[in-house]
């Protein structure tokens, strides 16, 4: 009995070494070839419920068809396709997303916790960096160009702008149905409720009169 407790924990210890723990970390495995969302649903689960009957539409969507918006202070607009709005996608472990930027139009520092994002570049020129979470806080930096692909690693805080004189457009693929965004300056600036001003000023080493100057500027 002891040799096959020993074997087993050896396997056990085998398996965690063998599978990449980026691997253990993203979305589970589908239980069944689909699993067609239903919003609706009273009962909620990490994720969507299975409506009753599923059909050919659930899985097709038009959500990227249209440009969006870019006429707003940060020059870009990221339309996304998800479970909840695409629900053909729940329990997939997938989701996608369309960036439309004006000429300087940025997507500001953010991360994405549950997911890597792998972007193409259709029209336009985009600098993308991400940084490491290492002690050395690496900027990976490139300048990409229409065919061109790049991979922001799951959970690092990374940016897109557009370096061109003219509109661009990327498409981005993540492998969570729900990556989540974390955007920097909301998340420091604009918390609700805000983080303390106190906190904010050692952090930064910046006086109180700019943190409320920053705080404004976001609310504008």
């Amino acid at each position: 009995m002891a040799e096959f407790v020993y074997f087993v924990g050896l396997c056990f210890l085998s398996l965690l070494v063998a599978v990449p723990w980026g691997a253990i970390a993203a979305d589970e495995d589908p239980l069944q070839d689909i699993c067609v969302a239903d919003p609706n649903a009273q009962v909620k689960v990490n994720g969507f419920t299975c409506k009753a009957m599923a059909n050919a539409s659930d899985f097709v969507s038009p959500i990227l068809r249209q440009a969006g918006n870019t006429n707003n202070k940060l020059g870009s607009n990221v339309t996304a396709a998800g479970a909840a709005n695409f629900p053909g996608l729940n329990t997939q472990g997938l989701s996608f997303a369309r960036i439309d930027y004006a000429p300087g139009g940025v997507v500001p520092p953010h991360n994405h916790p549950r997911a890597s994002e792998v972007l193409f570049v259709v029209t336009g020129t985009l600098r993308v960096g991400f940084v490491t979470s290492d002690a050395n806080s690496t900027l990976f930096t490139n300048t990409l160009y229409p065919g061109d692909l790049t991979v922001f690693p799951r959970g690092l805080v990374h940016f897109i702008i557009n370096v061109g004189n003219s509109q661009a457009f990327s498409l981005s693929a993540l492998d969570s149905q729900n990556p989540g965004a974390s955007l920097l300056p909301s998340v420091l600036f604009a918390s609700n409720p805000t983080i303390g001003d106190d906190v904010l000023e050692k952090a930064f080493n910046i006086p109180q009169t700019e943190i409320d100057m920053i705080k404004a500027a976001l609310k504008n």
